[in-house]
């Protein structure tokens, strides 16, 4: 049994070394003696990347891959699933809030449910009292929009199987909505509820709350432009009984319709429902455009691993069909050996 553990990058360099500590740990007592850790670097401001390789110097089972620029953390997270080869994959965020030793308790709920998933829930809610209802809001929010019953409250933590990340590969769109994409796949999966440590400010601001929340009704729901239909279909047949009634005052009992501000509210309201309307449709239209264009997820820019062949690509551990391309096997790549 090989186990993959993957982890983003990004303002990392104070945690990376204890939590390769700890992750070696952990695995030593489940008693794997084969597994590998890639740290996927996504551009990070600090010194990540060096602390990464000094890490990987001392480890031959550690694998750096460095991005071209920053993709974001999810992008950089599938990265290092297509790059992952063990029978398990386990996704944790580098910061040390998800704790390296759920691995043991994943695998072991894993085992006793016979799943193909298991993923963590967090308790302890991170964030301030309007954080914490705005977040509350948007899941349930995005659940009536899209018909989905996504889980709430779910941490980056979760061991899969190997299927389970062949099939997650599948997934190509550039614009990633990633706690859709885990639901999506399919499978069983199972939650644990777990404590996710506050260590640092949460970065999900409410205008990049508001950001994801777009992104998430557009990538996985049509009702937002079903209830343009309907909106549009509604205003017209008001307005066809408003003439009707304005036709029939005037021929019945020669009573002229007047007011120049019910007629100015009426326009403003019109104007405005077709400006927002039309904005609806410009966000699912843009992304159509961006996703046609088939852009890579992500660039990388080189891997660095003790022991690897100066000069040769990368190690492949997407689990695609032969013949498949993804964006993230790409030409060989600068590989750094120690």
């Amino acid at each position: 049994m090989k186990i993959s553990i993957v982890t983003p990058l990004y303002r990392s360099a104070p945690y990376i070394e204890e939590l390769h500590r700890r992750c070696v740990a952990t695995i030593a007592s489940i008693g794997s003696a084969d597994y590998e850790i890639i740290f996927v670097n996504d551009a990070s401001p600090d010194d990540s990347l060096s602390v990464a390789r000094r890490v990987a110097e001392g480890d031959p089972h550690v694998r750096v891959i460095d991005l071209s620029r920053n993709f974001g953390q999810h992008p950089a997270a599938l990265t290092g699933l297509a790059q992952a080869s063990g029978d398990y994959a386990f996704v944790l965020d580098s910061d040390l809030e998800d704790d390296p030793e759920w691995l043991a308790l994943f695998l072991e709920a894993m085992r006793s449910r016979d799943c193909d998933v298991v993923y963590g829930i967090n308790t302890n809610q991170k964030g301030g009292f309007l954080y914490t209802r705005l977040r509350r809001l948007f899941y349930r929010t995005l659940t009536w929009l899209s018909g989905v019953d996504f889980p709430a409250n779910v941490c980056s933590a979760r061991l899969m199987s190997r299927r389970y990340v062949d099939a997650l590969l599948q997934f190509r769109e550039s614009q990633v909505f990633m706690a859709g994409i885990w639901h999506m796949a399919g499978f069983t999966q199972m939650p644990v509820e777990v404590v996710k440590r506050d260590s640092s400010p949460t970065t999900y601001s409410t205008r990049r709350l508001i950001g994801i929340f777009v992104n998430a009704v557009t990538a996985f729901s049509v009702r937002p432009l079903m209830a343009i239909s309907v909106a549009g279909i509604l205003l017209s047949i008001a307005a066809f009984l408003f003439t009707l009634w304005v036709v029939f005052q005037k021929l019945l009992f020669g009573i002229a319709i007047q007011g120049w501000a019910s007629v100015m509210a009426a326009v403003l309201i019109i104007g405005g429902l077709s400006l927002f309307f039309n904005g609806i449709m410009a966000i699912y239209i843009a992304k159509i455009f961006l996703e046609v264009k088939q852009r890579p997820r992500t660039i990388v820019k080189s891997v660095f691993q003790q022991g690897a062949e100066p000069g040769g690509p990368p190690q492949s551990g997407s689990g695609q069909p032969q013949g498949q391309k993804t964006e993230e096997r790409q030409p060989p790549v600068p590989t750094v050996s120690a």
